[in-house]
C-alpha cells in the first residue's frame, strides 16, 4: 500500500517513505530522512535531514526528531517529544559570527527497538535508550537507559523494569548474576543483569 501523505505535509523528494506510512498535517520530512512502513507520524512532527526510523513506528503531533536520531522498530514516541542533536549549542561563535554548518558536532542518538517515549520528554542526544525501554511523561533523560529500563523525572532515573507489553517487572529469583524478573499481567519472564537491577531507585 502506497504512503498516505496529507496535503499539507512538506515532503522532501530525497526522503524515502515506506508502504503504509501516514504523515499527517504540516509534517515535514527533510532531504536524505529514511521512515519505514507502516509508521504513522501526527500533525506538525518534524524528521530532520538523513534521520532513520524503523518500521511501524509512531510519533505522535509536534515532535522534533533531529539530524543524528535513529529509531528503530515499533517505537512510540508521545506528542511534543523533542530530541537534541548538539552537546554545546550556540547560535553564534566566540568572534560573535554566526554558526555555520560546519561550525559543530553532531552527537548521535539511538532508540531502540519497542521504547516508548512520554509526552513532553526531553532526550538529550548521544544517548542510547535500549529495547523496550519506557520514558516516563515529563522526563529529562540525560543518559542511556538499559533494556527493559523504565526512567522518570528530571532528571531521569532508572526507577525498574518493564516488560514489552508494558507492565512493571517484579523479581522472581537471582541466579548466576542475574535476575529473573516476571510480568504479572502476562507472566512474560527477563533476565535481567543484577547489578543493573540494583541500579533501579
Amino acid at each position: 500500500m502506497a504512503p498516505y501523505i496529507h496535503a499539507t505535509a512538506d515532503v522532501a523528494d530525497s526522503a524515502q517513505i515506506g508502504e503504509g506510512t501516514k504523515i499527517w498535517h504540516q509534517g515535514q520530512i527533510r532531504p536524505g530522512a529514511k521512515i519505514g512502513e507502516n509508521c504513522i507520524l501526527g500533525k506538525g512532527v518534524f524528521v530532520d535531514e538523513g534521520v532513520q526510523i524503523g518500521n511501524n513506528v509512531k510519533i505522535q503531533n509536534y515532535v522534533s526528531v533531529y539530524h543524528g536520531v535513529t529509531i528503530e522498530d515499533g517505537v512510540f514516541v508521545g506528542p511534543h517529544a523533542c530530541f537534541t542533536n548538539d552537546m554545546r549549542p550556540r547560535a553564534i561563535n566566540p568572534d560573535g559570527s554566526p554558526k555555520a554548518a560546519d561550525d559543530w558536532e553532531v552527537s548521535l542518538t539511538l532508540v531502540k527497538s519497542g521504547a516508548a517515549i512520554g509526552a513532553n520528554s526531553t532526550i538529550r542526544c548521544g544517548i542510547t535508550l535500549g529495547n523496550w525501554a519506557m520514558v516516563g511523561s515529563g522526563s529529562v533523560v540525560t543518559r542511556d537507559i538499559p533494556d527493559y529500563g523504565l526512567v522518570f523525572g528530571n532528571p531521569a532515573r532508572l526507577r525498574g523494569f518493564v516488560c514489552p507489553c508494558g507492565e512493571k517487572l517484579e523479581k522472581v529469583e537471582t541466579k548466576a548474576g542475574m535476575v529473573v524478573a516476571q510480568c504479572p499481567r502476562c507472566a512474560q519472564k527477563i533476565e535481567i543483569d543484577e547489578k543493573i537491577w540494583m541500579e533501579a531507585k
